[in-house]
Order: structure tokens, then C-alpha cells, then sequence
């Protein structure tokens, strides 16, 4: 007992340095712009340095393009604009937001709310909202617009920490992106990438989206466990009794209007889906991709942010001429026009995390620090093991500075997958190892495309916090899952498993 003690006290200690640490640091959004500022300095630095590095898989030489410079300087002034508002996470975070307004401001979501935490046993919930994170990768992104801020909410209702709350469903939406129990969008993308790295030694080599299914769908069980007991077991108690002025939901028994606004929902919920089903189904189906006929490709999948806002609208709207709580469409409007009022600080980081990304990938300091790093790796001579847990940790690393998981795949996949191939392994094993750095980090990353939104998210319940906090909090869970998500990929190499249908762990 005094040894449990002492280790929580010392990780209680050790977070508490890491939150202050990073809450020294300047608000969010200027953090980002002194990163974009600082890029523009060190682009002019290296470039003075002939800094440069040969791309992997073409072969081409990669130099640091200079924006301190004249032309760099009008780059930035004529592309700002277009940098913030093709950001693909704003266009994503404020279409759904419009949808998940109506449905908030007519009450559907505290309604069912309550009813959930009524019927649910409590001490399912944390597990609910880490499994339901993980499976939201289904639809792509969904989970950071959606679930987090539901898990605070839900949290908050049952008086516990809402931050708490926001931290499991996190977990589970991005330090679990990869695992599952059916394939997503990223499964087709990376196993593209994963077949024409192949290539380089095997030119007929073939790699299906269902690759890592295997693996994936046993992880799906394991992350959600961990992430439930790191929640539990070091979240929660570090966080304490939540003192914020947010109030929670009241947890009075459904009245009659309300009950009938579900009934409503329900049955627009059903016809819903009846008319998806419908174009997704036969193979011929509407909602499927045209000539082929695939749903990995299909408008529904690509769209599915479409469908969130549709879906979000049409239920909040039925629940609210059931409920009565929606008089006329001015209700309507102002329920969304609510929702964009929350995201004000959420736009501002957006602008200056656009300009931020936008000239990483200009100046190409991202793709030489990518391949430098992978370099290093593959000169290291590890064995199996090791060498697997090695570049486990090195995707981490590089997770860090760049979010997109296919992106970094595009560059790492022709150094690492023709090398392993030569080594024996499969380019399967190597995407499946590769895919469980690509999630572990995401939470802590301040880089990745939804960090700022989370900030924003936390901030609501708490005032003071930055983005030390959200590591702070969230730096358990990538511990929890790098050491559960390691050792399980150790068992499956010493047992010899194959990772997805038709894909083992070594070449003939």
C-alpha cells in the first residue's frame, strides 16, 4: 500500500511539473505564431547551411527552402488567406458544430444526456467513452468535434471531473486512431502508400486495406481497457474534486415533452438510416462510389461530415417540435448561430496554427527532419524486436512535428519498408508497427490539426489552463498505451501471427 502511495504521489508530482511547466508557456495561439515566425528564421539559417537530405523514394534531393527571403516574404503575404481557410480541421470543426447546435440548443443532447446517465451504470461510463473514441475513427475525425466535448458533459453530470472526462474520450479518439473494429478511411490510404514502397523490391507486390485488420481489432480492446484505467487510476484522483463554474446537467426524470421530443428523434432517426442503408446496401447503391461501387471510397464515407450536420439538424429539429423547445426556424438559427459563438477562440488558434503548418511545409524543415531521423534507424542494426519497438517510438518522435499520419507514411515507407523486406519482414508488420507510434503521441502533440480545439474544449472548465495542462493530463495515457500497445505487438511476433487476412509477419 505505502508503495502505491508513494507511486501515485511521485506521478502526482511529476504531471504538476509538466502542467506548470507548460502553462509558463504564451497562450496557445501565440505560441503558434511564434512558431511560424520561428520557421521563417530557421528556414534563412539552414538554407545558408546548404542543409539537404535525398527523398527515399525518389531519390530527389531535398534542400530548405528559404522564406526569409524577398520571395518568401510575398508567399506569406498573398497565401495567408488561403492558408487559414484551407485548413482542412476548420471547414471540418464548424460545418458539424452548425448541426451539433441545433441539436444542443433544442435540448436532444441533454435529454438523451440524462437519460444515459439514469439507465447507464456508472462505473461503465469511462469504458463507454474510451470504446466509443475509438470506434469513431470509423468516420474518420468525427470523435474530436463530437465525443470529447460529450465526455466532459457527461462527466460534469455525474459529478465528476469534466476534464477528466474530455481526457478518456481524447484518448480514445486519438491515441487509439488506429485501432478498431471495422476498417476506415486511413486503412485503404496507408496500405496505397505501404504497396508502392513494396515495389521498390518486389514490383508485383501487393498490400490489401484490410492488412492490419487483425491486429487492430484485438488492440481496439486493449487501448480501451488502459486508457479506462489510466482515467481511473491517475486522471481522476489527480485531478480532484471539479471546483469550475460550469454547472452540470439536471438529472430530473424525463417529462412528458420530453419524452416525446426522443420519439420523434427516434423515428427521424430511423428513417434516416432506412435511406442510408438504403444507398449503401445493394451494390449498386447510391451513396457508393461510382464505377466501383466501394464504401472505403464512397461519398458517404468521404462526406461524412456532410452526414453529421444532416443528422445532427433533422434529429435536433424532430426533437424539438416533439419537445416544443423549438417554436419557429428563428430558434433554429440562433441554436446554430450559439454554436459558432463557443468556437471564437478555437478560430483565432486556427489562423495562426495555418500559418504555422503551411510554412513547415514550405520550407520542407519537416520532410528533412523526418528523413534525417529515419536514417538514423535504419543504420542502427536492431534486431527484430527491438528494432520494432525502436521504430515504434521514432514514429512517436516524428508524430510530434507532423500530424498527417499519411504523410508521414508517403516518407517513411520507402526507407523502412524495402529495408525490413530485405530483413525478412512483411510491409504489413511494418505498417501495423508504424501505425501504433502514428497514434500514441497524438495526444500530446501540439502539432496535430485538433490540439488547439482541445485546448479550447478544457479551457471551458477551466480558465487558467494552457496547453500544459492538456499534456499534462493526457501524457499517462501515451505511457499506458506505448507500453500495453508494445508488449502486445511483442506477443503477436513470438506467436507468429498474421496482423490482417492474408498478411503474416515474414517473406518466404
Amino acid at each position: 500500500m505505502k508503495r502505491k502511495l508513494d507511486f501515485n504521489k511521485w506521478m502526482s508530482s511529476f504531471l504538476n511539473i509538466v502542467e506548470k511547466g507548460g502553462n509558463v508557456l504564451p497562450h496557445p495561439a501565440t505560441l503558434f505564431a511564434i512558431f511560424a515566425i520561428g520557421v521563417v528564421f530557421l528556414s534563412g539559417l539552414t538554407s545558408m547551411l546548404d542543409l539537404s537530405v535525398t527523398h527515399p523514394g525518389t531519390g530527389e534531393v531535398i534542400q530548405v527552402v528559404n522564406l526569409f527571403s524577398i520571395p518568401g516574404l510575398h508567399r506569406i503575404i498573398t497565401e495567408m488567406v488561403t492558408n487559414f481557410t484551407a485548413f482542412a480541421p476548420l471547414g471540418t470543426v464548424l460545418v458539424a458544430m452548425l448541426g451539433i447546435g441545433i441539436a444542443e440548443s433544442s435540448g436532444l443532447i441533454g435529454t438523451v444526456l440524462r437519460l444515459l446517465i439514469l439507465t447507464a451504470p456508472t462505473r461503465l461510463l469511462t469504458f463507454v467513452i474510451v470504446f466509443a473514441g475509438i470506434l469513431s475513427n470509423t468516420a474518420s475525425e468525427v470523435g474530436y468535434v463530437l465525443l470529447v466535448p460529450l465526455g466532459g458533459i457527461i462527466f460534469l453530470a455525474i459529478g465528476r471531473h469534466p476534464i477528466a472526462g474530455l481526457a478518456a474520450a481524447f484518448a480514445g479518439v486519438s491515441g487509439g486512431y488506429s485501432a478498431n473494429l471495422l476498417l476506415g478511411t486511413l486503412d485503404p490510404l496507408l496500405a496505397g502508400l505501404s504497396e508502392e514502397a513494396a515495389r521498390i523490391i518486389d514490383p508485383s507486390y501487393r498490400v490489401n486495406p484490410a492488412c492490419n485488420f487483425y491486429f487492430m481489432f484485438v488492440s481496439t480492446f486493449f487501448i480501451a481497457w488502459i486508457g479506462t484505467w489510466v482515467t481511473e487510476k491517475i486522471v481522476i484522483p489527480r485531478l480532484g474534486e471539479y471546483t469550475g463554474d460550469e454547472k452540470p446537467e439536471e438529472l430530473e426524470k424525463l417529462s412528458r415533452d420530453e419524452k416525446r421530443g426522443l420519439i420523434y428523434a427516434g423515428i427521424a432517426s430511423v428513417i434516416l438510416t432506412i435511406v442510408v442503408l438504403w444507398g449503401l446496401i445493394p451494390s449498386g447503391g447510391f451513396l457508393r462510389e461510382a464505377g466501383t461501387g466501394s464504401i472505403l471510397h464512397s461519398p458517404f464515407l468521404d462526406g461524412i461530415v456532410a452526414f453529421i450536420f444532416i443528422g445532427a439538424a433533422i434529429l435536433g429539429i424532430a426533437y424539438g417540435i416533439g419537445a416544443r423547445t423549438l417554436e419557429s426556424d428563428k430558434d433554429v438559427m440562433k441554436g446554430m448561430s450559439k454554436s459558432m459563438e463557443t468556437l471564437a477562440m478555437y478560430i483565432v488558434l486556427v489562423f495562426f496554427a495555418a500559418q504555422f503548418v503551411a510554412y513547415f511545409k514550405w520550407t520542407n524543415l519537416g520532410l528533412i527532419f523526418a528523413i534525417e531521423g529515419a536514417n538514423v534507424l535504419k543504420a542502427s542494426g536492431l534486431g527484430a524486436i527491438p528494432l520494432m519497438i525502436t521504430f515504434i517510438i521514432l514514429s512517436g518522435f516524428i508524430n510530434l512535428f507532423m500530424g498527417s499520419a499519411s504523410a508521414k507514411w508517403a516518407i517513411m515507407a520507402p526507407v523502412f519498408i524495402p529495408m525490413f523486406m530485405l530483413l525478412g519482414y512483411t510491409p504489413e508488420l511494418t505498417q501495423a508497427a508504424y501505425r501504433v507510434g502514428d497514434s500514441i503521441t497524438n495526444i500530446i502533440a501540439p502539432m496535430m490539426s485538433y490540439f488547439a480545439l482541445i485546448v479550447a474544449f478544457v479551457e471551458r472548465y477551466d480558465k487558467k489552463a494552457g496547453i500544459g495542462t492538456v499534456i499534462a493530463t493526457m501524457l499517462p495515457y501515451t505511457f499506458g498505451f506505448l507500453i500495453v500497445w508494445t508488449i502486445l505487438l511483442t506477443i503477436w511476433l513470438l506467436l507468429g501471427l498474421p496482423v490482417g487476412p492474408g498478411a503474416g509477419l515474414y517473406l518466404q
